[in-house]
This record gives C-alpha cells, sequence and structure tokens, in this order.
C-alpha cells in the first residue's frame, strides 16, 4: 500500500486539541487540508506524523512544543509608543496586529499591555509552549511528480 513520503501532496482530516483536551482547530465540517510534505507549511511534528501513512489510516500524535510553535520567548515581547501606529488604529489590549520585520516578513502580534502611551506587543504564536495533540486521518496521496529512475 502507498504511504506517504516528503514531496507527496496529502489530504488529511485532523482534530488538534490542547493538554486540557480543549478543541482548537478541526478540518471536521469542511474540506480536508491539502498541503505538500516537506514544505515547512505545518507545524513540524505534524508533517513528520503523516509521513509513512497510508491512505485511509488514522493515527493520534503528541506534538511537544519544539516540533510545534516553539518555546516562549521574552526576545519576542517589546515595547513600542503609541504614536508609532498608524492613527486609525485605536490601540486594545488583546488586539492582534501584523507588523513588518526587519527581513520584510508580515508578523502577527498581540497587544499584551498598555502603560499610558507605551503599548507591549508579543510576537510569540499563541500556542507557543503547548503540547498539542492531533488526531489525524489521511485520505489521499497525490505522488511527488520527481523523474524516477533518471
Amino acid at each position: 500500500m502507498t504511504q506517504a513520503k516528503m514531496g507527496d501532496t496529502v489530504k488529511v482530516h485532523y482534530n488538534g486539541k490542547l493538554d486540557t483536551g480543549v478543541l482548537f482547530d478541526t478540518s471536521e465540517g469542511s474540506d480536508p487540508l491539502q498541503f505538500e510534505l516537506g514544505t515547512a507549511r505545518l507545524i513540524p511534528g505534524f508533517e513528520e506524523a503523516v509521513v509513512g501513512m497510508s491512505p485511509g489510516e488514522s493515527m493520534t500524535v503528541i506534538i511537544p512544543p519544539e516540533k510545534a510553535y516553539g518555546r516562549y520567548r521574552e526576545d519576542r515581547v517589546f515595547k513600542i509608543d503609541k504614536k508609532d501606529l498608524p492613527e486609525e488604529i485605536v490601540p486594545a489590549e488583546g488586539m492582534t496586529l501584523e507588523i513588518c520585520a526587519p527581513n520584510g516578513v508580515m508578523v502577527p502580534v498581540q497587544i499584551t499591555e498598555i502603560e499610558g502611551s507605551t503599548i507591549t506587543l508579543d510576537a510569540n504564536h499563541p500556542l507557543s509552549e503547548q503540547t498539542l495533540t492531533f488526531e489525524i486521518k489521511l485520505v489521499e496521496i497525490t505522488e511527488s511528480k520527481e523523474i524516477k529512475g533518471a
């Protein structure tokens, strides 16, 4: 039976749960998630779990923070002056904004504190530090189009 390997495009259904059992993401009720293995589009632990699966196979995998959204990093928390925000933005704690990193990539940040004219922004992923449990069912594999035997 065909098994998923790096370079294949796969379709999966999944449920993602926190340690507490709270469902934080699911494909239930929608089309399966389609992605190419090895493109780093998803968290590493999820991709690694799918490699070796066959269509119709299901598995449950526990993914530690290092293979999910990483550890919380203090260097991703910084302060800006309120005047540095576009004037149409009225900041509020919990609000998510996008900022342009020095490398030109847009990064989501959350406002965690407003103190006077100082705003604290946190660029850590909301699921950093979390161990995640995924129930994954491989629906379909489209094999990579590499030239065989060349």
